[in-house]
């Protein structure tokens, strides 16, 4: 039985460190489910968080740059594998962004707390299933190399909740609405439905991860005074210029709390993907 800590804040920064898959995946839904039972406090005088820095990683995949990932196709069983794994790799970071949302921003509404756990939760569970079919597929999480461009922003925007809220779950988090269901009409025209159910699953509760972005970037800038469009405009413009790619997922995105005005934007900041 894994021991929880107290407060949800020691919590938060305990599954951050957790270095391997499966203690990162235990010790996330221990703590879930810790606070879903109210045994987790949040301290209102708790300290500051630490600076940010690594979260606990084990020592594969290694990290190389994305123009360092070989590119496969379906056609093989290597592809598909390799395909299987980047995703599992986005789910695992976005585990480590669910917690860092909670120990970074102190201070808020009870339900900023509860939306990230719920969040935090959810991604452990994606990857778990994401790496059950991996070794279906005769492989195992860590056997490809991965990119590390999730949890890099998450350091470009450690300080400012505002920052984080638009960037992480509505730029880069809300690129899965886009491409999902091309892959998943890849996958099921090469009978792969084994896979394409995991993804079904991930989509349809992703639009629920970027629709709490929406929210909680919103209430920032009511909070701040600001205006929502402005504001996302210029932060398109400041971080997200070179990992911003169309087409877009309109209908998905819209349920994800995406205003017209935001969509239009989002495609005059885009450039086709090569």
């Amino acid at each position: 039985m894994i021991a929880t800590p107290a407060t949800l804040f020691d919590a938060a920064r305990a599954c951050l460190d957790a270095a391997t898959p499966q203690a990162k995946v235990e010790l996330t839904f221990a703590c879930a489910q810790a606070f879903a039972r109210g045994e987790l406090v949040t301290p209102a005088d708790a300290p500051a968080p630490e600076p940010i820095r690594m979260p606990g990683r084990p020592t594969k995949p290694a990290l190389v740059h994305p123009r360092e990932l070989p590119k496969r196709g379906f056609g093989t069983a290597e592809g598909r594998a390799a395909f299987v794994h980047a995703i599992a790799h986005i789910e695992f970071n976005a585990i480590d962004l669910g917690w860092d949302a909670v120990y970074r921003f102190r201070g808020l509404p009870a339900q900023f707390y509860a939306d990230w756990v719920g969040v935090a939760n959810d991604e452990a569970r994606h990857f778990q299933l994401l790496r059950g079919r991996l070794q279906e597929l005769g492989y195992d999480y860590g056997d490809f190399d991965a990119h590390n461009g999730l949890w890099e922003m998450a350091e470009k925007t450690a300080h400012d909740g505002l920052a984080r809220m638009a960037l992480v779950p509505r730029v880069l988090e809300a690129r899965g609405l886009d491409v999902t269901p091309g892959m998943i009409v890849k996958l099921r025209s090469i009978g792969d439905t084994a896979t394409v159910a995991i993804l079904e699953t991930i989509l349809r509760e992703e639009v629920g991860h970027v629709a709490a972005g929406s929210r909680w970037f919103r209430w920032y800038c009511e909070r701040a005074g600001v205006d929502p469009h402005p504001r996302f405009r210029e932060l398109l413009a400041e971080y997200a210029r070179a990992v911003l790619y169309g087409p877009f997922n309109f209908p998905a995105r819209s349920e994800a709390g995406f205003d017209d005005e935001e969509l239009r934007m989002l495609e005059a900041f885009a450039g086709p993907r090569d």
